[in-house]
Order: C-alpha cells, then structure tokens, then sequence
C-alpha cells in the first residue's frame, strides 16, 4: 500500500506539476507583463514576487494533496508585515517552495547557485531578483539586499547553506545576520518540519506526509543590539533548534 502511494504520488504530482507550469508560468507573466508599461518599476517587482508565490501556493498546497499536506502555524501574534530577515532551516529542495506560505506582501530569496540553473524557475527566480551569496561579492550582496530591506520586501534565507541529513540542523552561516545588524530589521524564525523525504537529499522523489511551517516572534533589533554576528547566529538556531524539537518530539 505505501509502495502504490509513492507511486500515485510521484505520477500524479510530477503530471500535474509539468502540465500547470506551461499554463500558470506564461500566464502569469503575461499578467505582470501588461501592467509593467504603466506601472512603477518598483510596483511590477513586487506584482511578479506576488506571482511567484501564487504558482508556489498551487505547488505545495494542492497539487500534491492529500498525499502531502501542508500546514503554517503563527505564533507570532500580531506582527506587522515587515519587513523582516526571515531565517529557516533547510530540511528539502521543496523548502524555497514552501515560502510561499507566509502572508508577507513580498519576499525575495536568498538561494544557492544550482537554483539559478534550472530552466523555468532559475530564470523565474533571476527575474525576480533572489540573490546567491555565492555568486557575488559580499558588499554587492549587502547592498542589494539592504536595498529590497529598505524598500520593503521581506528576505527570506536558509544559513544552513545546504540541506540537512534527516533532521540534524547544520550549522548557521554568519553572512545574514551580519546584514541584520546593519540594517537593523527584525529577524523572524521560521521551523519546517516533515519534508526531509518530500523529497529526500539527493532525489526528486517525494513521499507522502505531513510538513509543518511554525512562524515564530520576532527579535526586534532592541532584543539583539548588544550581540555579535557569531552570538546572534547562535541564539536564532537554538530558538529554531528548541521549538524542531519540541514540534517532532511525538513523531
């Protein structure tokens, strides 16, 4: 029965998935597209980051249900809508899409290089301005990321820097926090839990379950002003690293 779930799964999600990309993709686009002219350039950015995270809505919340179920929990109360330094850690290749879960009125990525090398999102994601550490200087990466901060969009980053192996959260990268003490802007935490095998490291084949995406409050910058890069990386992972626990501890 698990076996022919795979199966159903991966058939069903994979057709599904080839077959709304060559609609929603250029649909979307074109949507963007015929605004841009008598917009803003700063407004069409922010309308094609919308677009973004509606194709990723449908991905992650429909297309593989009820298979794999998605679900965001806020326990941040009542926080505004930015913008923030958003720090997750990295379970999947799925997480990038999973970002499309949070209520934020735009969020630029920061992603690896292999990223920008696929065919239809690399170039989605090129477009829209996510940015790879690893493919720039450091101050050009602080600049056009305290540019998005500073016009309002939210970044959403993974210092792990790469997937972790099973539920073992590696180590935290200092680059980003390094941009928050410069900027000055709230730092949210955000758990995901259950997609280490939707899918796997190392294949694209998912698995049924259950992922869970817990927002956690804010640190605002008078809660981490007198901290080191080092010690602010720390206490933002042993926040996430506390509540993985606490949210896997029965399963």
């Amino acid at each position: 029965m698990n076996v022919l779930k795979l199966i159903v799964l991966n058939v069903w999600f994979y057709a599904l998935l080839v077959v709304y990309t060559l609609v929603a993709v250029p649909a979307l686009t074109l949507f963007v597209a015929v605004q841009a002219p008598f917009i803003p350039h700063r407004q069409a950015m922010r309308l094609f980051r919308k677009a973004i995270r509606w194709y990723g809505f449908v991905v992650i919340y429909i297309l593989p249900f009820p298979l794999v179920r998605v679900r965001y929990e806020d326990r941040a109360g009542e926080e505004g809508p930015g913008p923030y330094l958003i720090v997750c850690n990295h379970r999947s290749s799925s997480d990038p899409f999973l970002m499309a879960c949070l209520p934020l009125p735009e969020v630029v990525q920061v992603i690896n290089t292999w990223t920008l090398r696929l065919p239809v999102w690399g170039l989605a994601a090129r477009l829209a301005g996510y940015l790879s550490v690893n493919d720039m200087p450091v101050e050009t990466f602080f600049d056009r990321a305290a540019g998005y901060l500073r016009g309002g969009a939210s970044i959403a980053t993974f210092p792990e820097g790469t997937r972790g192996r099973d539920r073992i959260m590696g180590p935290f990268h200092s680059t980003v926090f390094r941009l928050a003490l410069q900027e000055k802007v709230p730092i949210l935490p955000l758990c995901i839990s259950g997609n280490e095998r939707i899918p796997p490291r190392g294949t694209m084949l998912l698995h049924p379950g259950r992922v869970t995406l817990r927002r956690l409050p804010s640190l605002t910058w008078a809660d981490y002003k007198d901290l080191t890069p080092f010690q602010l990386k720390n206490r933002v992972r042993d926040l996430i690293g506390r509540e993985l626990a606490a949210m896997e501890a029965t399963t």
